[in-house]
């Protein structure tokens, strides 16, 4: 680490557009994006003040409340680099993303705090490659909540992935894509909470006792992965917001993971801006996310705001671009590539 300039990673979010659960579930596609809604893990220059500087990490979205990743990261560390220092560097941390949206905010500061912690181990921890930085991340938090690796590969590589589902390990990236630079996702932030602390437990469970309403689910989902991306190849955003109500549908009818809230927001944005929504994530709250041309954004973003003002009133609408596709995009150009 330079005695004088601070070690700094940002992280874009994601948004699924297409296969809650399939990443992990195996045998099926999913869609993702990456969101230019960074999480930033800063590392001081040592002359600075840790008393300045330190702050607590984020809750995660999915599972326990409080923060405490700081520590938990530097440990999983240590065990793999035992000279490391006992306790961890101070760490300031900030986000864009709406926390607990169903946007992978959690993952994403993990993310950063695997590549800025494993940047101050040198050289202790060597040369990390981007991948092995994917990997441990996704380990950490499979022994956590037991889940799948469609987050760590979307906010790592950014851009557009289609991804093909593993019961354990990381899925496949079957194609990656730019997200057309005149599109923006526009993000509809319900303001409740996602709370899906029981939901991998409850699912794994229906995959376990070949739950018919998992199976349809995983059927119609994984066709909607490919005509969402069949869209994207094409730059077809009207295909694309069909195929991504199709997911939602899917969601919604096999799998209870909408809410009367969300349900009640799509319906507001197909009246007041002919925009069809999809919930991001596996359900209980969170955000809905849609897909515009950039230059009608601005337009549809008043439109929402004015409809949603006074009857929802901790819901907020963002137009967000899409982070572009480059694997590594969190390390700083002139610091050492992970």
């Amino acid at each position: 680490m330079s005695d004088d300039r601070p070690i700094r990673a940002t992280v874009p979010c994601r948004a699924c557009l297409s296969g809650e659960d399939l990443d992990w579930l195996g045998d099926g596609r999913s869609v993702s994006v990456a969101l230019d809604l960074p999480t930033t893990v800063e590392i001081p220059a040592p002359r600075q003040s840790p008393t300045q500087t330190q702050t607590q990490t984020q809750a995660p979205e999915a599972g326990a409340g409080g923060g405490g990743w700081q520590a938990e990261v530097w440990a999983f560390l240590r065990e793999r680099a035992p000279g490391l220092a006992v306790l961890p560097p101070p760490v300031l941390t900030r986000s864009e993303a709406p926390a607990a949206s169903g946007l992978s905010s959690s993952t994403a500061l993990i993310v950063g705090l695997f590549q800025a912690f494993a940047r101050a181990g040198a050289p202790v921890l060597g040369q990390v490659s981007t991948r092995v930085i994917t990997e441990w991340a996704y380990e950490f938090e499979f022994a956590r909540f037991n889940g799948g690796g469609m987050d760590h590969l979307a906010v790592i590589e950014a851009g557009a992935l289609l991804i093909d589902g593993r019961e354990r390990g990381l899925p496949v990236v079957l194609e990656r894509l730019e997200f057309p630079d005149d599109w923006r996702m526009v993000v509809v932030d319900s303001g409740t909470r996602k709370d899906t602390s029981d939901h991998i437990r409850v699912v794994r469970a229906q995959l376990a006792g070949d739950d018919p309403a998992l199976t349809a689910y995983r059927l119609t989902a994984d066709q909607a992965s490919a005509d969402a991306w069949a869209a994207l190849r094409e730059r077809d955003h009207e295909a694309l917001g069909a195929a991504m109500s199709r997911a939602h549908e899917a969601m919604r009818d096999h799998q209870r993971m909408s809410t009367p809230l969300l349900e009640e927001l799509r319906a507001l944005a197909l009246r007041a801006a002919g925009l069809p929504l999809k919930l991001s994530g596996a359900g209980g709250g969170g955000a809905l996310v849609g897909v515009s041309p950039a230059a009608e954004a601005p337009l549809v973003v008043e439109r929402l705001t004015r409809a949603m003002h006074g009857r929802y009133p901790g819901a907020r609408v963002l137009a967000v671009r899409a982070a572009p596709a480059t694997r590594g995009r969190s390390t700083e150009p002139d610091r050492a590539t992970l």
